[in-house]
């Protein structure tokens, strides 16, 4: 390989060290992606290797290959849509709601110092509750329906959102807030110029949890529920009881895109309001 010479121009040098800067900056931008893929593809192969080996049971851990045919036969059912549709409305509808509820708890408990020191220990206290507990008790007050699976979702998915709004609207610069009362700012003037904006990464970071909350709270009910209930968590519970355990990590793999993407869409969100965060 050609070397450069030490009396070579700058302009040269420049010339033949970027094809050699060139692969080690992509290298080093996307060398996280490339190790990602190949660690799932790494332990995907050696799952088929185990399983045509026999050295895992075919019943409770399918082969991937498995799980992929039987995702293609779920994909095309005529049921498949009507469970999705149940439970990304019962999410949706359940984070909305635990979206509102937790953003005016949050800054109630920060703006009144009174209201959160009284309410405060019993919020924790809620929330060290196993959230599994209230199912069975939401289906005896709203029912069979997707309410049941909405209030179960909005009791998860609440508190992360309510405790970083909390924590986001209280953890504000001293010097700054002087600065604000020293320019005669009024209190709205200071929620909305100085507080709020301070808030907005852990509001995120809370919004952020809560989605895969309300998701988990939802396919929780719905399992729970049994019965005649749609929704992806009744086909997990259904395939599971018939030990078709390819087609039960199917739906627990689509449930997983779905996861997935919803926390990408707020994190794309995040990235487009708090600007300033690097």
């Amino acid at each position: 390989m050609r070397s450069v010479s030490s009396s070579a121009s700058p302009t040269e040098q420049v010339a033949w060290a970027a094809p050699l800067a060139a692969p080690a900056s992509h290298l080093a931008r996307w060398g996280h992606a490339y190790l990602a893929v190949g660690t799932v593809l790494g332990v995907l192969a050696l799952w088929e290797l185990a399983a045509d080996l026999k050295l895992v049971s075919p019943i409770l851990f399918p082969p991937p290959s498995k799980v992929a045919a039987a995702l293609v036969w779920l994909v095309r059912q005529d049921f498949f849509p009507k469970h999705v549709r149940a439970t990304a409305y019962e999410t949706v509808v359940g984070f909305a709601i635990g979206v509102v509820v937790g953003l005016a708890a949050g800054a109630i408990l920060a703006l009144v110092p009174a209201v959160r020191q009284t309410l405060y220990p019993y919020v924790v206290a809620f929330q060290a509750l196993p959230k599994i507990v209230f199912a069975p008790l939401f289906v005896t007050l709203f029912g069979f329906g997707p309410e049941s699976k909405i209030a179960t979702a909005v009791t998860i998915c609440f508190f992360p959102l309510m405790l970083n709004t909390m924590v986001g609207l209280t953890l504000v610069d001293p010097e700054a807030l002087k600065l604000m009362r020293s320019l005669r700012a009024s209190q709205w003037q200071i929620l909305t110029k100085l507080r709020f904006p301070n808030a907005l990464p852990h509001v995120f970071a809370g919004l952020q949890t809560s989605v895969t909350f309300a998701i988990t709270g939802a396919l929780v009910a719905e399992i729970v529920t049994g019965g005649g209930s749609e929704g992806l968590g009744r086909l997990t519970d259904l395939f599971g009881s018939q030990l078709d355990t390819d087609r039960q990590f199917a739906v627990v793999l689509i449930v997983s895109v779905i996861g997935v993407t919803a926390v990408m869409a707020a994190e794309w969100l995040d990235r487009r309001v708090v600007f300033w965060r690097e």
